[in-house]
């Protein structure tokens, strides 16, 4: 198989890595996107990495009630940070070589994120998972992944998520629900199709950075997309 891709950034919701978890860290699940993510780094596609931390956030999310909204952005933060030394540890079990990076400066767990070392490492074969979001409270992670996207110089973000797609309607509520093969950035935004938040969305199409929505637990989804296949839905100018 010939990849389409050779820069990939794949955005993983941290929700992808409880299962069917009501919190926390899934194995199966992990050791799951691991093996997924460690065939397509075998074919040589070099593979940034943005985690979200909404598994961990949503175990105190009832003691986060009426907390101010920049310190729960920052815990959301601390627990992408969590997430990603998850994804490296299950990594390394599978053979495959990564780096954490972090907006945020935990220097005596990970490294900073510093784009020259994080292009690098991409050149070495390396996996890059990029944590703690911007850096930022206000932002979400999904605008973290067309940013980390853009400046690392992906050639499309990679949105992993439970559905297979983006739908006319909630596929589960509704049977009739159609999956769009393709959409622009404006239908996405115009019809509010929660495909990204309007800030990743924007970005990513002014830095003419297409989106891909998939399912990761659509065993070999990521490897159809990457080799162009019609898997998920592709968002493009």
């Amino acid at each position: 198989m010939t990849p389409k891709y050779k820069r990939i950034l794949l955005k993983l919701s941290g929700e992808a890595l409880m299962g069917g978890d009501a919190f926390g860290i899934n194995r199966q699940s992990i050791e799951s996107i691991v093996a997924e993510v460690a065939a397509v780094a075998r074919m040589g596609v070099e593979i940034g990495a943005v985690i979200g931390g909404g598994n961990i956030f949503r175990g105190v999310a009832p003691g986060a009630a009426g907390m101010d909204r920049a310190t729960a952005d920052y815990m959301g933060m601390l627990a992408t940070i969590m997430n990603a030394l998850a994804l490296q540890d299950a990594m390394r079990h599978a053979g495959i070589v990564s780096r954490v990076q972090s907006a945020l400066n935990v220097e005596q767990v990970v490294e900073p994120y510093i784009r020259g070392k994080a292009i690098r490492y991409l050149e070495e074969g390396k996996v890059v998972i990029f944590a703690a979001g911007t850096g930022n409270p206000f932002f979400t992670t999904d605008t973290a992944a067309a940013l980390r996207g853009s400046e690392i110089g992906a050639e499309i973000v990679l949105k992993a998520t439970k559905v297979d797609g983006i739908y006319s309607a909630d596929p589960t509520r509704d049977a009739s629900a159609q999956r769009y093969r393709r959409i622009s950035f404006d239908e996405a935004i115009s019809r509010n199709l929660k495909v990204m938040d309007a800030t990743a969305l924007t970005l990513c199409r002014d830095q003419k950075l297409p989106i891909n929505v998939f399912s990761i637990f659509k065993q070999n989804a990521l490897l159809r997309v990457i080799a162009g296949e019609d898997e998920g839905t592709l968002v493009h100018l």
